[in-house]
């Protein structure tokens, strides 16, 4: 039985990708910080692990926590969003929550779990956005937000160095209708899971040297940087 970690998994695109890789036979170990989102975790069937991603004590216990797994597939899935331009200074909590959460929870998160992942040729996959593209950037909104992603997307590249023996990638999920995304979004949460899912088996299985260190959209199309 495959096994895949999910990092942030009480709600959202984090909760449909537990509930389909359940569904789809894989053995899913999935984390949360509160009490409600463990219960609803545990209520599809998932393993599960109290952590809390922006907190650096929390999260330097991962590799105790998982101490003997096997993992063929890690998600990345924690984040948190702000909306406001640069014409807004923003507060230290908010700048420390964004880049704790988005940027420095995989910093941690992943050398702890690599000998796992390495062990079965596997694959860390971190959910970023395209509005980490330096590229792709027309308006000045949510800009710390762009910021703590474009943070993750060099992590991603740097890591794929450090890491050779699994695959690194950074995957935008699409604007999707989660708390972050909001009503309005073309896709649902499902939709989204259901590509990233696709994308990420191809990613798994093919393990193209072009996939490595990649910025996918959640088709599998490549992003620009």
């Amino acid at each position: 039985m495959k096994t895949v970690l999910l990092i942030g998994a009480s709600r959202g695109i984090g909760f449909e990708l537990a509930s389909q890789y359940i569904a789809d036979g894989w053995r899913v170990i999935a984390t949360a910080r509160s009490d409600d989102g463990l219960a609803r975790l545990k209520g599809l069937g998932a393993q599960t692990l109290r952590l809390d991603v922006a907190n650096p004590a929390s999260n330097s216990g991962l590799s105790w926590l998982l101490d003997g797994e096997k993992i063929d597939l890690a998600i990345y899935v924690a984040g948190v969003g702000d909306r406001e331009t640069t014409l807004s200074p923003p507060t230290r909590e908010k700048f420390d929550l964004l880049m704790h959460t988005n940027a420095m929870g995989p910093m941690m998160v992943l050398p702890q779990i690599a000998p796992m992942l390495a062990e079965a040729s596997g694959t860390f996959a971190a959910i970023s956005s395209h509005f980490g593209s330096l590229t792709l950037t027309e308006t000045s909104m949510a800009a710390l937000y762009r910021m703590s992603k474009v943070a993750l997307n060099m992590y991603i590249r740097c890591a794929q160095h450090d890491f050779p023996d699994i695959g690194c990638l950074a995957l935008h999920p699409g604007w999707v209708q989660t708390d972050m995304g909001g009503a309005q979004a073309p896709l649902t949460a499902e939709q989204s899971a259901a590509s990233l899912r696709q994308t990420l088996e191809r990613v798994r299985t093919q393990q193209r040297p072009e996939h490595r260190g990649a910025f996918l959209n959640h088709d599998g199309t490549p992003l620009p940087w």
